[in-house]
């Protein structure tokens, strides 16, 4: 199980670096969930991961049902340097949007580079902002192309994943992306009492920002946290 840690600029990039994250997932909380951060932001700390080992994520929005917009923004951040591009699939609200959505993304990634890797996002918290469920996404996901499934909260209010999905739908969820060929990852205000059943339902990625800050989602990631988070998943 792969540790994946959300920064928002060079300083916290680094100080998930020196914790020993696996993944650098590069976002901006302040535009939501999954929210985007700017080209030159990836790409700055792109070139310093990299030289580092280890992998680059980026996020392109909680997006509206725009498959022009969500390509042309994958592309974007394929080009500055991610590995993995992660689509939060907010405006969706259907299989058949997503799929038409995350095939643009596909298409736009792995034409420009087909090693590199297309995530899409649902929320466990689907019902509050009317989009797709995340029970759907691995069917989507198949028929896409996509590389992989992921599950945050949309509403960042101290509710967690947990919250808004049962144990049994979780496991469901992570089951049928693995029986689709599809690698999952969970995420969505995860907590330190959270890591038990985590390493339980056996996702491949779990993402983290909140866990490893200072004092909440806004405030600064500390290596230290990072360094506590890795020795207690493996």
């Amino acid at each position: 199980m792969k540790v994946l840690v959300s920064p928002m600029n060079m300083e916290e990039a680094i100080e998930s670096i020196k914790g020993g994250a696996d993944i650098i997932d590069v976002k901006n909380p302040r535009e939501g969930s999954l929210g985007a951060n700017f080209p030159w932001v990836i790409k700055s700390i792109a070139s310093v991961v990299k030289k580092s080992g280890k992998e680059v994520s980026a996020t392109l929005g909680d997006l509206d049902f725009k498959p022009g917009t969500a390509s042309l923004a994958a592309l974007g951040a394929a080009t500055s340097g991610a590995d993995y591009i992660k689509v939060g699939l907010y405006g969706v609200r259907n299989s058949d949007e997503a799929v038409e959505m995350l095939s643009g993304v596909v298409k736009a990634v792995k034409d420009y580079d087909p090693d590199k890797k297309v995530v899409a996002a649902a929320y466990a918290d689907f019902r509050r902002v009317g989009s797709i469920s995340p029970l759907d996404l691995p069917d989507a996901g198949e028929r896409a192309r996509a590389d992989g499934i992921m599950v945050d909260t949309a509403i960042k209010d101290g509710s967690t994943l947990f919250d808004h999905m049962s144990m049994d739908e979780i496991q469901a969820f992570v089951s049928a992306a693995h029986e689709k060929g599809l690698f999952v990852a969970l995420a969505g205000s995860l907590t330190w009492e959270h890591i038990p059943v985590l390493k339980e339902l056996g996702p491949d990625i779990i993402g983290v920002r909140t866990m490893v800050c200072e004092s909440g989602r806004n405030s600064k990631i500390r290596s230290e946290l990072v360094g506590k988070l890795m020795l207690a998943v493996r």
